[in-house]
This record gives structure tokens, sequence and C-alpha cells, in this order.
């Protein structure tokens, strides 16, 4: 049995359509990515729905383009968080479907997650700075 993603988590927001897109994302990945797409469902599931028009400032959405630390390695990286279609990591945009991707979405300028991938490894991330989407 696989065991899913253990984290602890900060409080986290949500816009409504990323919530029900996300939702159904992580259903339809659960045979490929059965850890990831639990963790997923977990954070929509626990996250603050806000409404679709609420600016949400210094919080990670879709589409926002962001700065975060590897507090295990304090390397920071810059990426766009994107759907697994528009994913190019070689471009820094990086999958919600991807445990790094999963951490990150609903997080604020300033707060961190800790969580174990499914391989394993513990990873810890702060987020440091967040630009909406257009």
């Amino acid at each position: 049995m696989i065991q899913s993603i253990r984290t602890q988590r900060p409080p986290i927001t949500i816009r409504s359509r990323d919530a029900e897109r996300l939702g159904q994302l992580a259903e339809a990945a659960a045979q490929r990515y059965p850890a990831t797409a639990d963790f997923l469902a977990g954070e929509v599931a626990r996250a603050n729905v806000a409404p679709d028009h609420d600016p949400l400032p210094g919080i990670v959405c879709m589409e926002s383009a962001l700065t975060f630390r590897d507090d295990t390695t304090g390397k920071e990286k810059h990426v766009t968080l994107v759907y697994p279609t528009e994913a190019d990591v070689e471009a820094g945009r990086i999958s919600v479907l991807t445990p790094i991707g999963a951490a990150l979405i609903g997080l604020s300028v300033g707060q961190s997650i800790s969580f174990e991938t499914p391989s394993g490894e513990r990873r810890s991330l702060t987020v440091l700075s967040v630009s909406e989407p257009n």
C-alpha cells in the first residue's frame, strides 16, 4: 500500500473555480498518482474557498508566479504554478499535481509547509513572494 504524503499544514485559501477543478484533477489522477492526488484532494477539502472575483494578494493561486525557499537546502526557486498540461520544468512551470505544487497551492507569503513525498523524502518549503496571475 502506498503511504499518503504526511504534512504539517498551515491555513490556505483557494479560489472557488480552482477548488472545483483541482478536486476533479485529484480524482482523475488517483489511480496514476495516488499519494499526490490524495494530498491535493486533502488540501482542496481543508481550504478556505474564496469567491472567484476576490483578489488574493500574496496567496499562491493557479498561474501565480512565486518564489519559494526549500528550507532543507536553503535554495530559492522562482516558478509558476500550473495545471499538468501546461507544466514545463525547464521553463519554471511546475504542475499542481506534483508534491511541491500540491504543497504550495493556497499558501500565503511567509507561510511554510512541511511534508513527506511519496518516496519518503522530508521537504519543507517557505513562500517568499507571489505575483497574482494576469
